[in-house]
């Protein structure tokens, strides 16, 4: 028995082409089962999130398998060059670096694990998987797991939503009574923003130059739009100021927060200043209760977790390495 993927992600393909191939959720098992029943194929699982498709199944031949999927997947593949296809080894070796996040957009990320359980749960459920694939999948959310545990591969934020997000937090814990304002309409902000909103964070205000701008994005966010000349009357009831604006100077000075802060008794802001040239005058930084960070403090933060995830590649790839070797012997013994 062999086991075979035939797939595409965000490395081979760009999302216009990924979409062609999606598979909803609910279409899930239907799929599944219509693969397991093409020539020389038994068991089927179908791995589709927004950055990969790939099809993983159980077969006597592999090239005859490959064939059999190509043609059924997309006739002769007008794609193709998007599409990789692996024999066992390779197969094993790429879904075992899937789970465990090193084939992700963001080395190291956990979301995906959680994905490829559930699309094999559902192959599972359709009766589409037999020994070979539930072994191969049971070993590989083992491997996800002592990579996880063994190694720091997770360890740290590796974007500038993420490290706001981690920031925030251990300024005021938990982040569901905290509230944000928005300077600007980039997305750089917005999308700063909707990692803070996701950990319970609320977003209340948004300011723009353009109006209308603000009023997209605050809908987006659940917020309101307020005119830009007018941001400052409601300072008062912020904890987190997001800074994006086209301003060819500083629009917060000291001068302009520090009778703010004296009214705030003991209540923090952190200022998040994504906007060059920067938003908010540096010397803020120095009343009391204030935490600033600029672009390049927030992506050196996020440029160190990520180095630390690459150093750990090498101690990830040995464990994943060991896997592959012990899953290709049962496998070439169990046809």
């Amino acid at each position: 028995m062999e086991v075979v993927c035939l797939g595409l992600n965000h490395q081979t393909a760009h999302v216009d082409v990924r979409e062609k191939y999606a598979i909803a959720d609910h279409a899930l098992p239907t799929v599944v089962e219509q693969i397991r029943t093409l020539p020389g194929i038994h068991e089927s699982v179908i791995v589709s999130t927004c950055n990969r498709v790939e099809y993983y199944v159980a077969a006597d031949q592999a090239d005859r398998a490959l064939q059999a999927l190509g043609q059924h997947i997309a006739g002769t593949l007008d794609d193709a060059a998007s599409f990789y296809r692996y024999g066992s080894t390779q197969s094993i070796r790429h879904l075992f670096r899937v789970v465990s996040g090193l084939d992700s957009m963001v080395l190291g990320e956990t979301e995906i694990l959680g994905q490829v359980k559930k699309s094999y749960q559902a192959a599972a459920g359709s009766g589409a998987t037999a020994k070979h694939l539930n072994k191969l999948f049971q070993r590989a959310f083992h491997v996800a797991k002592e990579v996880r545990s063994r190694t720091k591969i997770t360890q740290g934020p590796v974007s500038v939503g993420s490290v706001a997000v981690d920031l925030a937090a251990k300024i005021f814990g938990k982040l569901n009574t905290c509230h944000v304002m928005i300077l600007g309409a980039g997305e750089m902000s917005e999308l700063t923003a909707r990692a803070l909103l996701s950990r319970g964070a609320h977003s209340i205000f948004v300011a723009n130059r353009s109006h209308d701008r603000a009023v997209v994005l605050a809908e987006k966010m659940g917020g309101s739009a307020i005119p830009f000349d007018a941001w400052e009357q409601h300072f008062q009831n912020i904890d987190i100021l997001i800074g994006s604006t086209a301003a060819p100077h500083a629009i917060l000075t000291r001068e302009k927060l520090a009778p703010v802060m004296a009214r705030r008794s003991d209540r923090p802001l952190f200022i998040i200043d994504l906007a060059v040239p920067r938003d908010i005058e540096p010397s803020v930084n120095t009343l009391d209760g204030v935490y600033l960070y600029d672009i390049d403090s927030l992506q050196a933060i996020a440029t160190q977790s990520m180095e630390i995830r690459r150093q750990e590649l090498v101690v990830c790839e040995t464990i994943i390495e060991r896997h592959v070797t012990e899953f290709s012997q049962w496998l070439a013994g169990n046809v």
